[in-house]
């Protein structure tokens, strides 16, 4: 993962959004400059990260992985970062005011998926770093692709713009989660908190630190999102009146529609 690359491609989306740009290209040329020297920090940051493992599915790592969410933005310039409790885990809400014209929203998430430590070809806890040809060095470890490293990229530039001493051309609210892994069942807990909706309110639109990057270095950034939806559907023979009211033998589908076939089609 090429965290200057994707760092600074969040510098892109953050002008963007703002309704005037940095002063001139030589404010971008600064920036970029602190990326590279803050590359190290950057990629340790990650690191640590990876390390702070937390899995909805499990009960693993809560609430720590929340605490370490809030500290993560505290450091990269959120003026407040509170975790917010829910019937489930726990959530993340802060703001970085940087008395902008526009405020752009943020959508984290800190948990990740479950993992066999046998299937990996070194510890997925660890996130070392390896030769992958023909990638070169890369970040072995759960979460560095979805979704700890893009947004760990995010936060790099952030860090860099403050180090640079540049001012944010947007306000910024982010949320952070840690169940999108099991189909954020307590998000809208988490957002109709009346600080949360107050401050999302004022957004002009949400952006998910998600962009990824092909052999040459070239990063993708898509536009738009979708999530997950769980649902049980019953299929039943009897109040459609051409079903069995009850379970009855193969032989007699001859007779009988078949519910599991109606399922089949619907879906």
């Amino acid at each position: 993962m090429n965290t200057r690359i994707l760092s600074l491609i969040a510098i892109v989306a953050l002008i963007a959004g703002a309704s005037h740009a940095f002063s001139a290209e030589n404010d971008v040329a600064t920036i970029k400059t602190e990326i590279t020297k803050r590359h190290d920090e950057a990629v340790k940051r990650l690191q640590d990260w990876i390390g702070q493992v937390s899995i909805a599915a499990e009960n693993r790592g809560y609430p720590q992985g929340a605490e370490y969410m809030a500290k993560l933005a505290r450091d990269a310039g959120f003026q407040q970062a509170t975790v917010i409790n829910t019937d489930g885990k726990p959530g993340v809400f802060a703001t970085l005011d940087a008395v902008a014209p526009k405020t752009v929203g943020l959508y984290f998430m800190y948990d990740v998926k479950q993992f066999d430590p046998a299937e990996w070809t070194s510890p997925p806890t660890e996130a070392r770093i390896v030769d992958k040809p023909p990638l070169g060095k890369v970040i072995v470890g759960r979460g560095a692709v979805n979704q700890k490293g893009p947004e760990a990229a995010f936060l790099a530039a952030l860090h860099a713009i403050r180090g640079a001493g540049k001012k944010m051309p947007v306000n910024l609210v982010m949320v952070a989660e840690g169940e999108e892994e099991i189909g954020s069942p307590h998000i809208p807990q988490l957002v109709r908190r009346p600080e949360v909706l107050d401050a999302l309110k004022k957004c002009v639109g949400v952006f998910m630190p998600s962009a990824t990057q092909d052999l040459d270095g070239v990063v993708t950034v898509n536009l738009g999102s979708k999530g997950v939806i769980e649902l049980e559907l019953v299929s039943s023979g009897e109040k459609w009146r051409r079903g069995p009211a009850k379970d009855i033998h193969s032989s007699l589908k001859a007779m009988v529609d078949s519910p599991a076939w109606h399922l089949v089609k619907a879906l």
